[in-house]
């Protein structure tokens, strides 16, 4: 009996958990592009999607990538990047777009653009295609 109500409070205690990411809170649908880094205009062309299963896919200056979404909306946080391994001669911009991508730890979306930013002050802003 007790094994069957730990089961039970397991399934329901599950159900409760929604999609608390950036996709649940107007991020999906939408391909973001980046615009700037840091206040400086990013020249190269890096994008990223949002989809419901808690992943962001989307095509950085050389490579398409995916990264698993890690934290519930406000916060920001993913994992090791998927990539693919092509050379380009804008590597270094993708460089910078990773570097970035990785040191976010707060996201804003809203109307057209989203955010990310850090304690450090570092900022990441797209604007929505």
């Amino acid at each position: 009996m007790i094994r069957f109500l730990a089961a039970c409070a397991l399934l329901v205690g599950t159900a409760c958990v929604g999609d608390e990411s950036l996709s649940k809170y107007g991020a999906s649908g939408k391909v973001w592009a980046l615009s700037e880094i840091d206040g400086v205009a990013f020249s190269a062309r890096a994008t990223m999607e949002f989809d419901k299963a808690g992943w962001i896919k989307g095509q950085a200056p050389c490579n398409r990538y995916s990264v698993q979404q890690k934290a519930p909306y406000p916060w920001f946080e993913v994992g090791p990047a998927m990539a693919t391994k092509m050379a380009c001669p804008d590597l270094a911009a993708e460089n910078a777009f990773f570097m970035a991508l990785s040191a976010m730890t707060l996201s804003e979306v809203g109307n057209e653009v989203l955010i990310l930013t850090n304690d450090e002050g570092r900022t990441m802003v797209f604007k929505a295609e």
